[in-house]
């Protein structure tokens, strides 16, 4: 293995043209260095210097072994560099699932607690279906799983369900339809072209049984599982959507639609889902406690 000491002097000696002026700026005698150039060219088996004169000048090998030189010596710069730019303490890792149901800013606004605790926390999210994400959390590759129902009775699932709060839904549309309703709202729903959430979500069964005892009939005319492409119809004006009170406020803004109403009767929740009854994750208190007053006080202006 090469000497890297042996290595830096021939580098210095390379760059300040000599022996003498190299042994002025490493504090070391030129019989030091000279010596220590012999022993680099003797385990490299090549001549790397050649006298002229009073001069050293490099050989064909002496350059080559120079511009490798100088990289070796700049990655350990560099590296040097990247060490001191790490934060003293390491984040810590908060591995979490969430469904494909859940919208992703509920998703957001139930996480982003864990990224002001006192601590570094570092989160890494993870999509599926409840299924595939119970597996994970077996696994233990994850902490926690976000989603919009307790674990399904039916499923033999071994865990731990918690309410992080629930809230009630609004029904937006394009200004364009909305003023070719007619009627005042929920009966102004009846023949409206409307997005429905897909089976997959547990708010759909709910809004389905309320669209009946009300004798409400609007006309379906998309089912969608993920809710931002939900909205991404809505926007374009193929009809009605829902979204849960909570997020009303900001994706009325973000997209530019008109709210029609809401209603209470018709209750989105979120759950946390884990294989142990208490998690010692410190990410775990903070997002629920934010989570239950966000939730349960979040209602906006125009409803």
């Amino acid at each position: 293995m090469i000497n890297y000491k042996h290595l830096h002097y021939f580098l210095v000696v390379a760059k300040s043209g000599g022996i003498t002026r190299a042994s002025e700026r490493l504090h070391l005698t030129p019989q030091t260095i000279s010596g220590q150039l012999s022993l680099l060219e003797e385990h490299l088996g090549e001549t790397l210097f050649s006298r002229v004169g009073r001069n050293l000048e490099l050989t064909e090998t002496g350059r080559l072994v120079l511009s490798y030189a100088e990289e070796i010596f700049s990655l350990g710069s560099e590296l040097k560099e990247m060490l001191k730019s790490l934060p003293d303490e390491k984040a810590i890792l908060f591995n979490v699932g969430v469904t494909d149901v859940v919208p992703k800013s509920i998703a957001y606004r139930l996480l982003s607690p864990a990224l002001e605790l006192p601590e570094p926390v570092r989160i890494v999210c993870k999509e599926g279906s409840l299924d595939s994400l119970w597996e994970e959390l077996t696994a233990h590759h994850i902490d926690l799983v976000i989603a919009d129902s307790p674990i399904p009775t039916e499923l033999s699932m071994s865990g731990f369900s918690r309410p992080l709060g629930d809230c009630g839904i609004t029904f937006f549309s394009t200004p364009e339809l909305a003023s070719d309703l007619g009627g005042a709202f929920p009966q102004s729903l009846s023949g409206a072209p409307f997005l429905l959430p897909g089976e997959m979500t547990v708010v759909r069964d709910r809004l389905l049984k309320w669209f009946d005892s009300l004798r409400i009939h609007p006309k379906i005319v998309g089912e969608f599982d993920d809710s931002a492409l939900m909205k991404a119809f809505g926007q374009a004006g193929a009809g009605v959507f829902i979204v849960p009170t909570a997020i009303a406020g900001e994706v009325q803004k973000q997209y530019g639609v008109e709210c029609i109403g809401q209603t209470n009767d018709v209750r989105e929740e979120f759950y946390a889902i884990s294989v142990e009854r208490k998690i010692p994750h410190p990410a775990v208190a903070s997002i629920t406690k934010t989570a239950r007053e966000w939730l349960f006080s979040n209602i906006p202006n125009f409803v």
